[in-house]
């Protein structure tokens, strides 16, 4: 009998369910895309920023120490200490070397530079910084091999021309220093004493506007100390921090620090990088963080927001089809009272139609927002969202939950009918 009134209750009101059941496949789908998209779109916006800048920065342990007698700094004036190029690979050999989206080395030199037309000279000589780096450089450690520079981890840098590659003695020239030259792609300039060819025209917006950027090895070769470097910028796909994140992990039990180490943290991968680079010290870029953290807060806010306001609408629609149709059942009710049914039956009967009206409004909203999700996805990202399969359940709960939520006002009310009035027609 009690299956029989559910069925006879979506049969003979099939326009109030539909318009309800709408409202629940609705809701639903917006929270299933905004839930997706929020738990893959960290992932997302940190590879696309990635792209962008790098957000560690290597540096020779020795240029971490100052000594200070009596506030007078008596460390040396010098170029400091240097990296060994040939343990750059090893940053790839690290735990979390999958979270390395890529390495550049910088090694700044002051050289003088000339106009070289026709190989000859011209010119007053100018002192400026040439900075040598990997632009694309192929790599390799053990068996795996990659390519690395500043094509990965400087993404906003903008070349006129041609790229060097990492093997000649080609050269990018700043726009601003190239245009007070008044040099273009191809031009020759003569650096400390040698004609090079000016591959492209370098903007960054920066203080290589200003200088000479060239392969790495050139500017070993103008130091004189091969395999010289001088810092490593480093890109990394990293979580935002916590309190264990900032934890010493000289303070760790060793069940704590496996867990601060096994985590994609900025300060463990830090930490990874000074044991994978010998006399090293690696710390993050603090403003590329901060400035990466708040965007994905808002984001991950924004999608919160949209979500909740989504599941509140479907309510209110809910309740808005499931008062009207328990209200034109109100002579049901009464004869079902005056029958001998009681309060918690009646509630039963109508729990029981919003639960399935929940679950197959789940169901098609779950589908629903998963085509959303992935729509977002190929048009924002570029690439696809994962739904995650535990995610349905949760998606089914909500609808019970927002479903129940909206009904629950109009069932309340219907337990409280008087039969006599009810059977009446009266409300």
């Amino acid at each position: 009998m009690f299956v029989r009134l559910v069925y006879e209750s979506f049969r003979r009101q099939k326009r109030r369910k539909l318009l309800a059941g709408v409202a629940v496949t609705l809701g639903v789908a917006v929270a299933t895309a905004m839930i997706a998209v929020a738990t893959d779109v960290g992932d997302k916006i940190n590879r696309e920023l990635r792209t962008y800048r790098a957000n560690l920065v290597v540096s020779p342990q020795e240029d971490t120490l100052d000594l200070e007698i009596g506030g007078v700094n008596l460390k040396p004036p010098s170029d400091g200490a240097f990296l060994n190029e040939a343990d750059l690979p090893k940053i790839k050999g690290t735990f979390w070397q999958h979270n390395i989206v890529g390495f550049s080395p910088m090694l700044p030199v002051t050289v003088s530079i000339r106009d070289a037309a026709r190989g000859v000279s011209t010119g007053e000589a100018k002192p400026v910084i040439l900075l040598g780096t990997y632009f694309s450089k192929p790599l390799r450690f053990g068996k795996d091999d990659f390519v690395s520079g500043v094509r990965a981890t400087h993404g906003w840098w903008r070349v006129d021309g041609q790229w060097p590659a990492d093997n000649s003695q080609d050269v990018l020239l700043g726009e601003r220093l190239a245009s007070r030259m008044g040099r273009k792609p191809g031009d020759r300039i003569d650096i400390q004493g040698t004609p090079h060819r000016v591959a492209g025209i370098l903007s960054t917006g920066d203080v290589e506007d200003e200088e000479v950027v060239a392969p790495l090895g050139l500017a070993q070769q103008i130091l004189g100390k091969p395999g010289a470097v001088r810092r490593v910028y480093v890109s990394a796909l990293t979580k935002p921090e916590d309190a264990l994140a900032r934890r010493d992990p000289k303070t760790m039990n060793p069940e704590m620090y496996d867990r601060w180490y096994c985590s994609p943290y900025v300060q463990s991968i830090s930490y990874q990088l000074q044991e994978a680079i010998p006399h090293s010290h690696a710390e993050q870029i603090r403003q590329v963080e901060q400035t990466e953290g708040t965007v994905l807060s808002r984001i991950k806010g924004l999608m919160l927001l949209v979500t909740l306001a989504a599941l509140f609408a479907s309510a209110l629609a809910v309740s808005a089809a499931m008062a009207t149709a328990i209200f034109e059942r109100r002579g049901e009710v009464g004869l079902m009272k005056a029958l001998g049914a009681g309060n918690v039956s009646v509630a039963a009967l109508f729990f029981a139609e919003a639960t399935l009206l929940a679950i197959i409004g789940g169901v098609v909203g779950f589908g629903a927002g998963a085509l959303l999700a992935r729509q977002i996805g190929r048009s924002i990202f570029d690439s696809q969202i994962t739904i995650q399969p535990v995610l349905f359940p949760v998606i089914l709960a909500i609808a019970v939950f927002v479903t129940f939520a909206g009904s629950a006002a109009a069932i309340r009310r219907a337990v409280r009918f008087d039969p006599v009035f009810a059977l009446r027609g009266e409300g």
